[in-house]
């Protein structure tokens, strides 16, 4: 019986704490509830003879008992799976934070996943290097199928492969999807109340231009971000990609300094061209928001003494590391309150 009720209050206080769990995935997963739906969008045509819902985004949520005060908003522009388990088939940042006490959402923005019923045409075509132009893209290796040889990937198991592959749809990467896809995000976080976006990649830009939008918006975590925000006159001197760069008044930048901002990045960067790039342009972009009053940083893995991560971190075999980071940032800041 002692040993019994030692082992709870261990376990209880790995939940206060957000401490890593040992044995977590072991333990019950307790939700008080959970469940989904749309939010945002608009409808085409006449409701009553011929008509269109359209344009939403659609998000699933987890909520536990006694939950903290601040929702996770779980942001991939590739994939909503992405976040609910590692690569080997290990539990997800979903399941991880949960646990933690944290409301969970997952979000698909309009036209992607379980909310693409958009109200503009779309085309696909399948691409056969895509899975190529993955291996390359999240960091795994240089070339296909060359991987790095401290990867957080279980290189030599096919189903984790397989399953990763599996993990996409199209994201439709432009800057007019970006807005849409946040002015769908700003009407969740205005609904659910104050929020923490954690992204991934294209979603990072999308969770800026929500925040800009939204008050509800209290902290920003973006795992390898791709495409940023600036003030008018302060962005890189290129052409408008799919990623931007996009400019806003300054008083309208300054929305981004009322929060904290923590910009993360894996390792293997340096290898990488492409993504040496975008690690510059990270620092870049912290330091024009804090040069205006704000508080960003940049934290890359290697350097808090996590190596082989990849440009998913939160899905790498050390999830649970990243995941302690993460929890070490929200309590810095006052996120983790309940």
């Amino acid at each position: 019986m002692q040993l019994i009720a030692r082992t709870f209050v261990i376990a209880a206080a790995a939940l206060i704490t957000g401490c890593a769990f040992t044995a977590a995935s072991r333990e019950p997963l307790l939700i008080a509830s959970q469940g989904s739906f749309a939010v945002g969008g608009k409808m085409l045509g006449d409701p009553a003879t011929a008509s269109l819902h359209c344009d939403h985004g659609v998000v699933e949520y987890q909520i536990p008992p006694r939950a903290r005060a601040v929702n996770l908003l779980m942001w991939h522009s590739a994939s909503a799976v992405a976040w609910q388990r590692r690569w080997d088939g290990g539990e997800g940042f979903q399941s991880i934070f949960v646990r933690r006490g944290y409301p969970v959402y997952l979000w698909d923005g309009p036209r992607v996943g379980r909310a693409n019923w958009g109200c503009a045409d779309t085309t696909y075509t399948p691409r056969a290097r895509a899975d190529q132009q993955n291996f390359v893209a999240w960091r795994f290796g240089l070339t296909y199928p060359n991987w790095f040889d401290n990867v957080q990937f279980p290189k030599n198991d096919s189903e984790a492969w397989n399953q990763a592959m599996r993990a996409r749809y199209d994201e439709f990467d432009t800057v007019a999807n970006a807005q849409l896809e946040s002015d769908a995000a700003a009407v969740l976080a205005d609904r659910i109340g104050p929020t923490v976006a954690l992204t991934n990649s294209a979603g990072g830009l999308r969770a800026l231009l929500t925040a800009l939008k939204s008050d509800n918006v209290k902290g920003i975590v973006a795992y390898e971000n791709v495409g940023w925000v600036y003030p008018q006159g302060e962005g890189p001197d290129v052409p408008e990609g799919p990623f931007g760069p996009i400019e806003v008044p300054l008083e309208t930048f300054r929305k981004l300094t009322r929060f904290p901002i923590q910009v993360v990045w894996g390792d293997n960067i340096e290898p990488s061209a492409t993504y040496r790039a975008r690690l510059a342009e990270s620092r870049r972009f912290v330091e024009i928001v804090n040069k205006y009053g704000g508080q960003a940083e940049v934290l890359v893995l290697p350097e808090a003494g996590l190596k082989g991560n990849t440009h998913l971190p939160f899905a790498d075999l050390n999830n649970v590391a990243v995941a302690d980071l993460l929890s070490t940032f929200l309590a810095a800041h006052g996120l983790d309150r309940r």
